[in-house]
């Protein structure tokens, strides 16, 4: 069932569409619990490593309290020495899988922390440069490398790091994840000049199939902006009653809202639970919301599925040719108008598809805003939290669980008025500089939305 957005101030609800019940996992007694059980998960003497070495038999431990760590940032000794034991192993080639996931789970927060704060998480700096100096594997090598990159070193140093990374591994061309990795890093600086943006809001895909697009800044502390296009290629605008078809006046607003593709862990899009990649995804109805064991994640509502390229789980990625995108990058590219086909970023999701990236969604979130340590350093998106990967919608609830806010249902109902009960079409994720939309720092606003498509001339209200 898709439940009507609430809104406090709105003076109805639309006919026949009732408020969701209040939540108990919701409520401020629990979400008090919550937090309390994930201070008490990442207390000090949970980085014990005599007492939970760093061994098979602890990864749940060590998983729950790296998660812990960081949901809630603890700023204590212990932390620091934990991680630094996960990346001290980095070089070697015994570790078993459980080992591996535990450290790659580690090297994650670390890039969370350490790009946070480079002076108060610097012991981290030792054990990142001991695994770009010799870690044997690749996607270890990449996070390292972006961890340091990305907290601040200056040209010089970062080109002597890159160099350094080339000459350790002299097939790095042929190792994807470093490829793509040194690709990425070698431009980190500079702004990227995109084809016009014209182009791409006014290119289908494919025929007769809806596009979703999201807006983002290059900043994803920034929020991103939806902008929805139906089967006939025309900008959705919305009446004021849900579910009513759309008329014909010009002032009925634009189906837009607005998402967060921030990654918890302050990743790269190439790397898992990195940020929201560029680029094309396939767009293909909805998964039901998991039990309540899980509500804190992904929020109340149904989750849309997205897939990028190579994906198995999607029907079609290029209908009516079922199954995955067959064929390589030629391929995804011909899905792209003709001026965007060469632009690196907007390949994200081919590239990440190729790398093994799964599962993206649009989903909300249960969690308070305060729930996440990490939100603070990001005011421009109070009120959203950060995914791992997916795109996150705002979902707010009073101290009685009773939903204030969210935004789910509104992009749930405006997928299934252009696109049925079973959805799909496509979804464009782009970062838009100051060059195509001023105000970098701040997300798209409606009102600019409205002028870009009065500017191309390319809407045709119904």
């Amino acid at each position: 069932m898709i439940w009507g957005w609430v809104n406090p101030l709105a003076a109805a609800q639309p006919p026949g569409v009732s408020s969701p019940p209040p939540l108990p996992e919701a409520t401020a007694a629990a979400r008090s619990r919550q937090a309390q059980d994930q201070d008490d998960r990442s207390a000090p003497d949970r980085y014990d490593l005599i007492q939970h070495p760093l061994t098979a038999a602890q990864e749940r431990h060590w998983r729950e309290t790296l998660w812990a760590t960081a949901l809630r940032e603890p700023q204590d000794p212990a932390v620091l020495a934990a991680l630094g034991a996960f990346l001290n192993l980095t070089p070697r080639r015994d570790l078993d899988p459980a080992q591996q996931r535990m450290v790659e789970m580690a090297l994650q927060i670390s890039h969370q922390l350490y790009g946070s704060d480079p002076q108060g998480y610097g012991p981290l700096a030792v054990g990142l440069r001991t695994t770009v100096d010799r870690s044997p594997d690749a996607i270890w090598v990449a996070l390292a490398l972006s961890a340091l990159v990305r907290a601040g070193l200056d040209a010089d140093d970062r080109q002597s790091l890159l160099t350094q990374v080339k000459t350790r591994f002299p097939q790095w061309v042929q190792i994807l994840p470093l490829n793509v990795a040194l690709r990425d890093l070698a431009v980190v600086d500079l702004p990227a000049q995109s084809p016009p943006l014209e182009d791409l809001l006014q290119w289908q895909s494919v025929t007769g199939e809806p596009q979703l697009y999201v807006l983002c800044r290059p900043d994803r502390g920034v929020l991103c902006r939806t902008l929805l296009k139906d089967r006939d290629g025309q900008f959705y605008r919305e009446t004021q009653k849900l579910g009513e078809t759309p008329g014909h006046q010009a002032a009925d607003p634009l189906s837009s809202v607005l998402l967060s593709g921030r990654s918890l862990h302050d990743l790269p899009w190439y790397l898992s639970r990195g940020e929201t990649p560029q680029g094309l995804y396939r767009l293909e109805g909805t998964v039901p919301q998991p039990d309540t064991l899980y509500f804190r994640a992904f929020g109340f509502f149904d989750l849309v599925n997205l897939y990028v390229p190579f994906e198995p789980d999607v029907e079609a990625f290029v209908p009516p040719q079922a199954g995955t995108l067959q064929g390589g990058l030629g391929a995804y590219q011909a899905l792209l108008p003709p001026r965007w086909r060469g632009y690196w970023p907007i390949q994200q999701t081919y590239w990440a598809g190729k790398l093994g990236r799964s599962l993206f969604r649009i989903h909300g979130t249960g969690e308070a805003t305060d729930f996440f340590r990490n939100n603070q350093r990001f005011p421009t998106s109070a009120g959203w939290n950060p995914a791992i990967g997916c795109l996150s919608a705002q979902e707010l609830y009073d101290d009685a669980g009773q939903l204030l806010q969210g935004d789910m249902p509104h992009v749930l109902a405006a997928l299934t008025q252009v696109g049925g009960k079973d959805f799909t079409g496509y979804v464009t994720v782009v970062n838009v500089g100051e060059d195509q939309i001023p105000g970098e720092n701040q997300p798209i606003s409606i009102s600019q939305l409205e002028n870009l498509i009065a500017t191309y001339q390319s809407v045709s209200v119904k």
